[in-house]
């Protein structure tokens, strides 16, 4: 017996009804793109295995996806890592690829291999698939597409601003509440360093970074877990209290800080930004949260991160400044920000709330019954001006029972039937019948692409 087939787990087949829905997310976040100057690169799957490795912390190099080497991959392989059990040590000669963790890493070295070409600032979109190698559960996925904005090789807070509105853009045109999270790199090197603990940045950070998700007890003991004295916990503690209107907490933090020149410039910097949205306006929510870190080692200036109001569900987007990215490819001194979209979440938010418009859940506006051969003759001559005038149209391919044709349009959700026999091709009009309410009324086709364009 045949095994059944199946794929692997963490991945996802899409029906074209699911289809419609993503392409409508994925078209709604590129047209805003567009509409704030972006343009599009492409970056290939797989990347050499150097360009990864590294760039995302310990925990992020272990959930990258390696590739084995063509042929006889064990041929130059260290047989004694492999008898003794330390197979982790082979990755670079086992390994020479890897699949892309990110976007962001593969844009870096895009623009250090390119940057004889580009034009700086340079701004740029990207929508393609990344894969992790990740334990899977609701929301996380072992490949999932990232629709990522980037500006690179400009130091203006402008950049952020206009970040934060292109983020506002986008959730309003997708009908998502949501709650944009700020914070600032410096700030939180600015309270290791008020705690006395600025060599333990990177475990500090990845520690409170889980405060929403563990709660403070847990958060605490992971600190002390992780080495930090009992004292600096301590000092802590007020910090991941603050609490107010975002203007409060950046009063707070200034007045909490203010023996850290790099935490005062990191609430500065978060002033600058907060003061250009307010000016502009923001439709989302917008909160001052010190403890969001999002774990990536490559941010150093402003941190963002979106969440759904409405679901729950891990962060549907995140970003920020990446001042020395560029430079573990050679490039230094150029500054980038950038924000990436998460499309299979912000896919699992609009079907838990039904936000999708009628047009993202269809694909065909009308179909013809097919009645015979100059019945279809006649059909397929409207369905080439239906075409032209930009509706979706098709014909049922053989002459088969009314019942049949009706139950194939119904099951495709299509909305509209034309119906085109002798009496209607005797008046060179076509017998339109809606499906949801099964009112039917006799056309000429310019009118019936009136009628279409307008329901």
């Amino acid at each position: 017996m045949a095994q059944k087939p199946c794929i692997p787990k963490g991945t996802r087949d899409f029906s074209p009804t699911e289809m419609a829905r993503r392409n409508y997310i994925f078209d709604t976040i590129r047209d805003v793109f567009r509409l704030y100057g972006f343009r599009p690169i492409e970056t290939p799957a797989m990347e050499n295995i150097s360009t990864l490795m590294g760039k995302y912390g310990e925990e992020g190099d272990k959930l990258l996806f390696k590739i084995l080497n063509s042929g006889d991959f064990l041929r130059n392989a260290d047989r004694s890592l492999i008898d003794a059990g330390e197979c982790g040590k082979l990755t670079g000669q086992l390994c020479e690829k890897g699949l892309r963790y990110d976007l962001t890493v593969p844009f870096a070295r895009y623009v250090v291999q390119h940057r004889g070409e580009l034009q700086f600032p340079f701004k740029r979109y990207q929508i393609q698939p990344v894969w992790r190698a990740d334990r899977p559960q609701k929301g996380r996925y072992r490949e999932f597409y990232q629709c990522d904005a980037d500006i690179i090789g400009s130091d203006s807070l402008i950049n952020e601003v206009e970040l934060l509105q292109l983020v506002d853009e986008v959730f309003a045109r997708l009908g998502i509440n949501i709650t944009i999270k700020l914070n600032n790199r410096k700030v939180l090197a600015g309270i290791a360093e008020l705690i006395g603990a600025p060599e333990m940045i990177v475990d500090i950070t990845v520690a409170i970074d889980k405060l929403d998700k563990i709660g403070i007890d847990a958060v605490n003991n992971e600190l002390a877990e992780r080495g930090l004295a009992t004292e600096a916990i301590a000092l802590l503690q007020p910090l991941l209290a603050i609490d107010g209107t975002v203007d409060e907490r950046l009063a707070k933090l200034q007045e909490m800080l203010a023996s850290s020149e790099t935490g005062i410039r990191g609430v500065e910097e978060l002033q600058e930004i907060v003061e250009g949205v307010n000016n502009l306006g923001l439709r989302a929510e917008l909160e001052l949260d010190v403890a969001l870190a999002r774990g990536l080692n490559y941010y150093t200036g402003a941190i963002i991160e979106v969440k759904a109001r409405d679901v729950a569900i891990g962060s549907i987007t995140g970003g920020g400044r990446y001042d020395n990215l560029t430079g573990v490819f050679g490039l230094t001194g150029v500054s980038g920000v950038g924000i990436s979209f998460g499309a299979d979440r912000i896919y699992d938010v609009l079907n838990t709330l039904d936000l999708y418009p009628d047009e993202a859940r269809t694909g065909t506006k009308i179909m013809f019954a097919n009645f015979g051969k100059k019945e279809a003759a006649a059909s397929m001559a409207m369905l080439k001006q239906l075409r032209q005038a930009g509706i979706s149209a098709e014909i049922y391919p053989d002459t088969a029972k009314m019942k049949k044709q009706m139950g194939y349009a119904d099951g495709a959700a299509i909305p509209f039937v034309a119906i085109v026999g002798e009496a209607e091709m005797e008046q060179n009009k076509l017998m339109l019948k809606n499906m949801a309410t099964g009112e039917q009324q006799l056309l000429s086709i310019e009118d019936t692409i009136e009628y279409l364009s307008r329901n």
